[in-house]
């Protein structure tokens, strides 16, 4: 069956889900996850890939990055993924692979939707009833952009700026928006982009999308077949 490919646009926000196989464990211990985040750190200078919002959980890892290129994302998550899966295979004495096929992705229109992104990816631990706060998870860049806590990881985004104009304004800002809950309708949205790998924004961004990539990036209404210039390559 032929898949979607990924688009990536050079300074275009990307939300991406990293899922175990058969959504099995794949951070055993906080020594894994320490590794994880170094060898992310290493991998996201090396490509010129900005991570500004990320949680590790038990069987996935939510990311939400700025690529400086096309190839930023795919290939630091493959130098990632190389180093990252060597580490499991040989403490845990397995073989083969770790995740489930290839990471999803999908482009986000920051302007919208950036704030969502980061409550959406830090509130994971939540939902899950990890923690009754954001803030009592370690592994995730809330302590980064609330707090003030030093974070490699955790790379600035022009959007703080509306949240005030020093860091301190920002942080309080930012902790305000965890006081409102997500947009259910915001959620599944997301979720269906990132899964199918489509443009997630309004109809202006995803034309936008479209344009820079030449090629369509929002599934088709049901029942309408795709025209040849609209088809997408296999990736």
């Amino acid at each position: 069956m032929a898949r979607h490919p990924r688009f990536f646009v050079p300074g275009q926000l990307v939300h991406a889900i990293q899922r175990g196989n058969n959504r099995a464990t794949v951070f055993y211990t906080d020594e894994d996850r320490e590794l994880y985040c170094a060898f992310l750190a290493e991998a996201a200078e090396a490509n010129g890939l900005s991570i500004h919002a990320y949680v590790l959980m038990g069987n996935h890892a939510h990311l939400l990055a700025t690529p400086e290129s096309e190839d930023s994302l795919p290939r630091a998550l493959q130098s990632l993924g190389r180093r990252y899966v060597r580490h499991i295979n040989a403490i845990r004495r397995r073989t083969g692979t770790l995740w489930e096929g290839r990471y999803r992705a999908a482009p986000v229109d920051s302007e919208e939707y950036f704030f969502s992104c980061c409550r959406y990816i830090e509130l994971n631990p939540v939902r899950a009833r990890l923690a009754d706060h954001p803030r009592r998870y370690r592994w995730s860049s809330y302590r980064a952009h609330a707090e003030g806590e030093d974070d490699p990881l955790a790379a600035w985004h022009p959007m703080f700026r509306r949240l005030g104009r020093s860091r301190a304004e920002q942080q309080e800002g930012y902790r305000a928006l965890f006081r409102e809950p997500l947009d259910k309708a915001f959620v599944d949205g997301l979720r269906a982009a990132t899964n199918g790998g489509w443009a997630f924004g309004d109809e202006a961004f995803r034309k936008k999308i479209s344009r820079a990539l030449r090629m369509r990036v929002a599934p088709l209404p049901r029942g309408r077949k795709p025209a040849k210039d609209e088809r997408r390559p296999p990736r």
